[in-house]
């Protein structure tokens, strides 16, 4: 809308928008065959700068064609390609992993400075949208670049944010005698007050707490856990262990389960219940691999919510386990 302005009917301008920003995330009726390659297959090439570049020029001329403004083409295609590529790099601020830059390479980019719903973020973009619509006018569009200003700050805020978050942990680390290895701060559901941190403390184990902006000075909780990462011996050749390995970016662990092992991506949930944990069967002499099978669950929403209120606040609860 803020592209077209008032060369189209802001209502066209919504509707294609609204349709060109749902294209990329398609992929997700894919089924790749088992659920680890369903999990790190998304946001691949759908996904990627290149391909949707590549994408957005046909695209762009048969939505002009379509709204029976062929010279507009060119405008039209700058608005989709926008539409599409500020798909995955918003996609990319969040912590599941986004392989931007295939074809050339498979990196899964993933900043992790904002939850994957935030109202914070979504109200302002809707609030423009709806008052532009509903107007028709310069003031709705001006309402509507307001939107995409306060947004777009708050992602800027969120950056700030979990730098700030992890300059705090990183001195508590090294205050509290923990030599972490790696060291993953993302924002709690809905928010960007509360952080989740998750320090891996070599091969053995990983420490997880909450770091509220609110907290002042008291010192960071962290409870500490096993990784399991002794059992991997076992599963070397085995590609859905390997695939796990690789996306998480090695925030993962391992857990004997049922004959064989669940793999975990500490990454998105909290203890005990993760999004994205996979039981892989124990391997067999001269057979390939067996399919994965999902396990992952959800911690209970209402006592969660119940925790996350107060605790964002910087209340001193120990988190629900």
């Amino acid at each position: 809308m803020a592209v077209m302005g008032r060369r189209t009917a802001l209502w066209k301008a919504a509707a294609w928008g609204a349709v060109g920003g749902t294209l990329p995330d398609l992929d997700a009726l894919i089924d790749f065959g088992d659920p680890v390659s369903n999990m790190t297959y998304h946001r691949a090439e759908s996904h990627a700068l290149f391909w949707l570049t590549a994408a957005s020029l046909p695209i762009g001329w048969a939505v002009a064609r379509a709204s029976g403004e062929a010279a507009l083409w060119r405008r039209w295609w700058l608005a989709i390609w926008l539409v599409l590529v500020t798909h995955p790099l918003l996609d990319a601020m969040t912590v599941y992993g986004t392989q931007l830059l295939l074809p050339f390479t498979d990196h899964p980019f993933g900043v992790g400075s904002i939850f994957i719903i935030d109202p914070l973020y979504t109200l302002p973009l809707l609030a423009g949208v709806v008052v532009a619509l509903r107007r028709g006018d310069e003031r709705g569009l001006a309402w509507n670049r307001f939107g995409l200003l306060a947004s777009c700050a708050y992602l800027g805020w969120t950056a700030a944010a979990q730098a700030w978050v992890r300059h705090e942990v990183e001195r508590e680390l090294q205050a509290q005698g923990i030599a972490a290895t790696q060291v993953l701060v993302t924002p709690a559901p809905f928010n960007t007050l509360l952080w989740r941190v998750v320090a891996i403390d070599g091969d053995d184990r990983y420490h997880e707490g909450f770091r509220s902006l609110l907290d002042g000075a008291r010192p960071l909780r962290l409870d500490a856990f096993p990784r399991g990462t002794a059992l991997r011996a076992g599963y070397a050749d085995n590609w859905y262990l390997q695939r796990m390995v690789w996306f998480t970016r090695g925030f993962y662990k391992l857990e004997r389960d049922d004959g064989g092992v669940v793999v975990t991506d500490l990454r998105m949930g909290q203890e005990p219940a993760y999004v994205f944990a996979f039981h892989l069967p124990r391997p067999r002499p001269a057979a390939p691999a067996a399919p994965p099978r999902a396990v992952g669950g959800r911690q209970d929403i209402a006592r969660g919510l119940q925790w996350l209120g107060p605790r964002m606040l910087g209340a001193d609860l120990p988190p629900p386990r």
